[in-house]
């Protein structure tokens, strides 16, 4: 699933190719999502200019001076990118959004996971898939002391809670298990058991790697490319992600993996306490 870094190469990737432009019509190939497309929903769009692309935790959020936002989330396999209109078609293309430029913006998604919602720009903080959601990791107001008074008297895992979108918005797993390597704790450690120091080193860390991850253009899993249609390459600096049995890069240690809330979790028994 593409998580806060592809997300975000994404709307930095599609700002450039959409801020400005205008929409000239809406064509929904295939409604199959995890939530239906609503046809009508889109073609309000029609004739609306955009005027910015915002990301909040995983979602897109296209503003337009008509006062509506479209509302985009990728769920698994799911990809946004613009083309020149005589481009063929990709597989499993759900939507088509024709601009004034000649070229397309382009939504497809092979899992159909995915999601696209026009809403009020005035109301989206209401929004179900919006409302509720926590601070977000990058913009400073998640700090090693929030999170300390946070979790005073909770017992629940530090990496399940760095994962619920309530106590921090888009920090997915790849990333969750990137910064509590870099920080030195434990995945299973209760959340109440670990000081102010240790949160510190949560955030600088957690704040370390989804910038380096940004900056690389996302990391290369599945079905995850940039508005050009490139592929990110964080990968080959993931220090314990999917790298079970092999020797962690600090002590040589295997990286062992467990199961924690459905998710794999990997970490190193000796660095991480």
């Amino acid at each position: 699933m593409p998580e806060l870094p592809e997300i975000e190469t994404i709307r930095r990737g599609l700002g450039p190719l959409l801020v400005g432009r205008r929409v000239l019509g809406v064509l929904v190939r295939d409604r199959r999502l995890r939530e239906p497309v609503a046809a009508r929903g889109l073609l309000r769009l029609r004739g609306a200019r955009v005027t910015g692309i915002r990301r909040r935790s995983k979602y897109l959020l296209l503003d337009t001076d008509s006062g509506l936002t479209l509302l985009v989330h990728l769920g698994m396999t799911g990809q946004l990118w613009v083309a020149d209109r005589e481009r063929a078609r990709r597989p499993h293309e759900h939507v088509v959004i024709a601009l004034d430029d000649g070229r397309d913006l382009r939504f497809s998604d092979t899992r159909r996971f995915g999601m696209m919602h026009v809403v009020r720009s005035d109301r989206l903080d209401l929004h179900p898939r919006l409302k509720g959601l926590g601070p977000e990791p990058l913009d400073g107001s998640v700090t090693g002391e929030s999170l300390f008074r946070a979790t005073r008297g909770r017992r629940r895992p530090v990496k399940t809670f760095l994962m619920d979108t309530r106590s921090i918005a888009g920090v997915g797993n790849i990333y969750a298990c990137e910064a509590l390597h870099r920080a030195g704790i434990n995945p299973q450690r209760s959340v109440g058991r670990i000081g102010l120091p240790g949160w510190d080193r949560v955030v600088t860390s957690l704040r370390e790697v989804l910038t380096e991850a940004i900056a690389a253009g996302g990391t290369t899993l599945r079905d995850f490319l940039n508005a050009e249609g490139e592929a990110g390459y964080f990968a080959c600096s993931l220090r314990v992600y999917d790298r079970k049995g092999k020797p962690c890069g600090r002590c040589g240690r295997p990286i062992r993996r467990i199961v924690q809330a459905g998710r794999s979790t990997f970490y190193c028994p000796r660095c991480q306490h």
